[in-house]
């Protein structure tokens, strides 16, 4: 029986990437950073090996493999012609060169021959925004996510992660726009066991676009940000997407908001990346804010990679709910109305 049991498992963890509505998602993949100008970059999204590279034309993602005997691109090297200007993407295998349009353009062992039109490396849509690089497998359904602290004068923008999670990503969506488990999970950071009730407070449903969202929610917390000052908070939350959701918490005029992105890497894990934004605090080191990030990802991985069932039950009468899980609950009736299935049962 617990045989069968791992193996159904094992089934339905396989055909979660196949939900066509992952294709349509923004997944932010790698740093601006560390796609370097001449270096190449190997990622992996969606159980898909991905290189990214810049050329003059801009940046790249292509799927990491070569159409002639499977090489991975990742591998091999840019090439530079100085004469026209052009740059290629060099097979570390057999040398076949690819122009910034994934097609191949020259094949050294057959120079003479013009390659053929099939010889080309599946390309995929990318952006840069937030010094986050982003990426989708398929037409997105909308544009980049919003996240308007990052754009607003007086903030300082820190980028934290990417965080592995042997789980999928909606548990993970879920544990941030909790706020009933901060007073415990996070007891002494985020909030006090002895003050762990919640106030009621309101929810507005999702749209077509756009998921549910969350407004003036307080609680008492030792240690809102790392930087050490007490406080009474008020936290706003919201969806931008199935894998996409923030928030931003208030304590008078100082703000801190976190936009979380969450990709799905292969059928049992998903890394998670966070674009952090504050107005205070400025003698607080990044590396610190940073350091108090990776403590409450690890807090929270720990519960989240127990949490059973590992797929996130859109029957409402799968699991207890009180007040306290309500924009938790009004995530889950959001997925369902989506038709989003990824990470869900």
């Amino acid at each position: 029986m617990a045989a069968e049991a791992a193996l159904s498992l094992a089934t339905q963890r396989a055909s979660q990437l196949d939900d066509p509505l992952l294709r349509r998602e923004w997944f932010a993949i790698a740093w601006s950073r560390e796609v370097e100008p001449g270096k190449l970059l190997a990622r992996r999204l969606m159980a898909t090996d991905l290189v990214l590279w810049r050329s003059r034309e801009g940046l790249h993602c292509w799927r990491d493999l070569c159409v002639h005997r499977g090489a991975r691109l990742s591998l091999g090297a840019i090439r530079s012609d100085n004469e026209d200007s052009s740059e290629c993407l060099v097979c570390p295998y057999h040398a076949w060169e690819y122009a910034p349009s994934g097609a191949c353009v020259r094949i050294p062992s057959h120079p003479d021959m013009k390659p053929p039109a099939k010889a080309r490396v599946e390309t995929y849509q990318v952006r840069e925004r937030c010094g986050v690089v982003w990426v989708a497998m398929g037409e997105p359904g909308g544009s980049l996510p919003d996240f308007a602290l990052a754009d607003e004068p007086g903030f300082r923008t820190i980028l934290a992660g990417p965080y592995r999670f042997r789980a999928l990503g909606p548990r993970l969506i879920e544990n941030l726009l909790d706020v009933a488990h901060l007073g415990f999970v996070h007891a002494g950071l985020l909030g006090d066991p002895q003050r762990g009730e919640v106030e009621d407070y309101a929810v507005t449903a999702g749209t077509e676009t756009r998921g549910p969202e969350a407004k003036e929610i307080r609680i008492w917390q030792p240690d809102p940000d790392g930087t050490g000052k007490a406080g009474l908070v008020n936290y706003h939350y919201w969806v931008n997407g199935p894998l996409t959701a923030g928030f931003v918490k208030t304590e008078g005029a100082r703000r801190f908001g976190i936009l979380a992105q969450v990709s799905p890497i292969d059928e049992e894990h998903c890394e998670s990346r966070l674009i952090m934004c504050l107005n205070y605090s400025n003698e607080v080191s990044d590396e610190d804010l940073l350091s108090f990030q990776d403590r409450v990802t690890e807090q929270d991985r720990v519960v989240v990679e127990s949490q059973r069932p590992e797929l996130l039950p859109l029957d409402l009468q799968a699991e207890l709910h009180l007040r306290s899980d309500r924009m938790a609950i009004a995530y889950r009736k959001w997925l369902r109305e989506s038709g989003f299935t990824y990470g869900t049962a």
